[in-house]
């Protein structure tokens, strides 16, 4: 009967551990999200799942520049494997003035004989100045499309915000285009 006993209550003490085991990963499961946009603010990488850094341009007065101070803006430009597209930002860095509403463009070629879909990612380092690259316009913010041989010129709306800290003095946007459609990636022979 103790054996017996014993037996039963190895099993009740289980079944309670797998239970709090399955509650504890039901939980995880609802924190994933937040902890997925709260890793990738503070890395900068893959804002496009909200605003991207968006801001209404009347946020920015004239009033708001702080001509004191001068910020080099570096861009850089990826594609993914696979994506047949040329992608060069028109001037490789800019100076601008922290409050200063500032436009740059980019031009993209599809050099495929097929239409493509693709989004581009912005990141931007160091990655403690994410908070303070602020976009206007941005071609991040939506999917391009591109018929075979098609180019354009891509605006880019920016402020850097005031707030920037005194000790960055350089910041880089990279932009990485990927192609949305993974089953013409496959159909390719690549993932």
């Amino acid at each position: 009967m103790n054996r017996e006993n014993d037996i039963q209550r190895k099993s009740q003490r289980q079944a309670l551990i797998l239970g709090l085991v399955v509650v504890a990963m039901f939980g995880f499961g609802f924190a994933m999200v937040p902890l997925y946009k709260l890793v990738c603010s503070v890395a900068g990488i893959n804002n496009i799942a909200d605003s991207g850094g968006r801001v209404r341009s009347d946020v920015y007065l004239p009033g708001k520049v702080d001509r004191s101070r001068t910020i080099t803006v570096e861009f850089d430009a990826t594609l993914n494997t696979g994506l047949p597209w040329e992608l060069l930002p028109a001037v490789k860095k800019v100076k601008v003035h922290p409050g200063e509403i500032n436009v740059v463009s980019w031009h993209v070629k599809n050099n495929s004989d097929r239409k493509i879909v693709a989004q581009a990612v912005p990141g931007v380092t160091p990655w403690q100045a994410t908070e303070y690259l602020e976009k206007i316009e941005c071609f991040c913010f939506t999917q391009q499309t591109l018929a075979p041989g098609e180019s354009r010129e891509m605006p880019l709306r920016f402020v850097i915000d005031a707030k920037l800290p005194e000790s960055i003095k350089t910041l880089t946007l990279s932009y990485t285009f990927m192609d949305t459609d993974r089953s013409a990636l496959k159909a390719a022979g690549q993932s």
